[in-house]
């Protein structure tokens, strides 16, 4: 797999050096298309949200279809420089991990079926979809699995940085944007009167205060916050962005209740307090024994690692949340993901392409289809 290896980390530089941000997937989703068609797989077709699909034919007509997804879309607005660079055994670039290779080894798997001569007895579907990250909001995963319906194999969800990791629960999350207003007014003769930025820097000290469990691991988080037009006004108005997540489905509804309540009560005359959510990744899993979770832990060992059972919020919330088999495999190693200095590992490209190629051979006889 050396020689292959190579091929992918290639075109992983390719598809890097094509801007992908969250809803702007566009340009990068046509490079796909159009090499899906060069490889002469057939549907090739791009959706209306700008997923693009491949169908590698299988012997069998009636066999239920596995379907492999990468993301393309990266946190990188179009202004970032997406130069790279090499060094000692790395490729540092924005998105080079997350998710460049990951596409990039949608067409791995292809060639190295190719090679092998392997033909598969069911279909196999290569998908590149779009706004897996931030408020993107799952929304391409989600058209994916309305397409396909439950009447696959299930779903194998690639990503660059997660080699030696095997995703198969889900974290729900629950995003809010916030909003306060008031009447706003001068910083000297309209002092005492409420300031939006106050109101909600208040607000966000409140909810931040909030004991969240260890145990099952809750997080809150807010990640963005603004308002106001100047230093010496009142605010009229302000906002935040809040990110509530749980590895359990039941203790995260119980947070965004007491967080709504929190919300609700500071609403007062002169201060209006409203929310809107902007996300919301469905939380689901399948068990340590199902044979896609042990297909892809015997699929490491044999690359001489010992996998990682664990859970995240990634494409795979959709199919894991309708109660349709998903696993998460990763590629290689690195780190830095989502920094301009996100970098990955060149050598271990060959073991996960390995791994990944291995659980597409032998997935549908582990999930008894012919």
């Amino acid at each position: 797999m050396i020689d292959l290896s190579i091929r992918v980390l290639d075109l992983t530089m390719q598809i890097q050096q094509i801007p992908g941000p969250t809803f702007k997937e566009e340009q990068r989703g046509i490079f796909v298309r159009d090499l899906f068609h060069k490889e002469s797989l057939k549907d090739v077709s791009i959706d209306d949200l700008g997923n693009v699909f491949a169908r590698l034919p299988g012997k069998n007509k009636n066999a239920k279809p596995l379907i492999v997804s990468a993301h393309l879309d990266t946190v990188f607005p179009d202004s970032v420089n997406l130069q790279s660079r090499e060094e000692a055994g790395k490729v540092i670039a924005p998105g080079i991990g997350d998710n460049s290779l990951g596409v990039g080894a949608l067409f791995g798997i292809f060639w190295a079926l190719h090679q092998r001569k392997t033909e598969l007895e069911h279909d196999l579907w290569l998908v590149a979809n779009v706004g897996e990250e931030g408020l993107g909001d799952l929304r391409g995963m989600r058209a994916v699995v309305d397409r396909f319906g439950a009447d696959v194999i299930g779903y194998l969800v690639l990503e660059g940085l997660a080699l030696g990791h095997v995703y198969h629960r889900a974290i729900g999350v629950k995003r809010y944007r916030i909003h306060a207003n008031t009447a706003g007014g001068h910083s000297w003769s309209d002092y005492g009167q409420p300031s939006a930025v106050h109101e909600l820097a208040s607000l966000v000290t409140k909810l931040t205060s909030m004991k969240l469990p260890r145990t099952p691991r809750t997080t809150m988080n807010v990640g963005t916050i603004s308002g106001g037009t100047g230093i010496n006004v009142l605010a009229s108005e302000a906002k935040c962005e809040l990110d509530l997540r749980s590895e359990d489905p039941i203790t995260l509804e119980k947070i965004v209740r007491q967080v709504e309540d929190v919300i609700h009560s500071t609403n007062r005359d002169g201060v209006k307090i409203t929310t809107e959510v902007i996300g919301q990744r469905p939380a689901g899993e399948i068990s340590s024994d199902h044979p896609f979770v042990q297909t892809a832990v015997q699929c490491m060992k044999r690359q001489g690692l010992e996998a990682v059972l664990t859970f995240g919020s990634t494409d795979a919330n959709i199919p894991l949340s309708r109660g349709i088999p998903a696993v998460v495999m990763g590629i290689t190693t690195g780190g830095s993901a989502h920094t301009t200095h996100e970098y990955i590992k060149t050598e271990p490209i060959a073991m996960g392409m390995e791994g990944v190629v291995s659980f597409v051979e032998n997935i549908a006889v582990k999930c008894g289809n012919p």
